[in-house]
């Protein structure tokens, strides 16, 4: 069996003279953690509109593999789908729409109900699973929408922002769960905008900009492309400056703390042996250039040093 899952293949989409998908590939492997990022209207709602289905590519073609997906196409008891924008029915109940949503995938009511108490006890919401959505905090909502969007055991599954509305706890809880879909052989296409946990969950990263792919690969190929790195300077002379130097591209300051970006090929250790050595420095630290920083670089249509 091929590793891939789902591969999409040169798509366009067109709306006039409007191209918000501009020629995209990729492709997510089973077991893989994705990350599909991009700035606002960079196209990324699109795509994952075409590739569950919801609306079709003018150009290109995008195909599931393995069994039950017959013909390449989508096979909707296979695939789960948390949208940014939410949709649950805020005067059902909470146990009642789950079971509902599971039996639209194909689960029998009794299978449903029992995945769904799991569900909830596992999220510490046991004891609402009879409140309506409406009294669920946002957090709590979250946590629903999650459970409805997996409750079938998907295949394959898009999670668009699924850390919104969670605490730093929730947030943990959350990154078990996507790391568990995973591990038991699921793929996931990732999007969100919080960089940090996408650093943690994700093997690759797929990064759209104007409709088009501009950085696709693994996390650690892709900063070692951008070749730059970051030094973090604490002092404790708040009026200290550091030294021009041309190994440093970007120097920015708040407080005691420096944060410097060192030129392409600039390395950390001549950096360091350029400061003086009575510098007043608390501490130093030095690493790859974060996916932030590459997210806020492309997104400024900054290229790749």
């Amino acid at each position: 069996m091929r590793t891939e899952l789902l591969t999409v293949d040169n798509v366009v989409k067109r709306y006039a003279n409007i191209v918000p998908v501009d020629r995209v590939s990729f492709s997510v492997r089973r077991g893989e953690i994705l990350g599909f990022l991009g700035p606002n209207g960079a196209g990324k709602t699109t795509t994952i509109r075409m590739v569950m289905g919801i609306t079709a590519p003018d150009e290109g073609a995008i195909h599931f593999h393995g069994p039950g997906f017959e013909g390449g196409r989508i096979a909707r008891e296979r695939v789960g789908y948390l949208p940014e924008e939410r949709g649950l029915y805020k005067e059902s109940r909470v146990i009642d729409i789950l079971v509902f949503l599971a039996g639209l995938k194909g689960v029998k009511s009794a299978a449903a109900r029992r995945r769904a108490m799991e569900w909830l006890e596992r999220f510490g919401l046991g004891k609402y699973a009879k409140a309506k959505v409406s009294q669920l905090s946002k957090g709590m909502a979250q946590k629903v929408q999650f459970i409805s969007a997996v409750i079938h055991e998907p295949e394959f599954v898009v999670l668009d922002e699924p850390f919104s509305g969670l605490d730093p706890v929730n947030q943990e809880l959350f990154k078990a769960e996507i790391f568990a879909l995973a591990a038991r052989g699921c793929a996931v296409l990732l999007s969100s905008h919080q960089m940090n946990l996408v650093e943690e969950l994700c093997q690759r990263i797929f990064l759209i900009h104007r409709g088009r792919r501009v950085v696709y690969g693994a996390l650690d190929e892709v900063k070692a492309e951008y070749g730059v790195h970051r030094v973090r300077i604490r002092t404790r002379d708040a009026e200290w400056t550091v030294p021009p130097s041309p190994l440093v591209e970007s120097a920015a300051r708040e407080g005691a703390l420096w944060t410097l970006h060192l030129r392409p090929g600039a390395r950390p250790l001549d950096f360091l042996k350029s400061l003086p050595g009575d510098a007043p420095i608390d501490e130093i630290s030095a690493s790859r250039i974060s996916l932030h920083d590459i997210f806020v670089r492309v997104a400024k249509e900054e290229p790749a040093p």
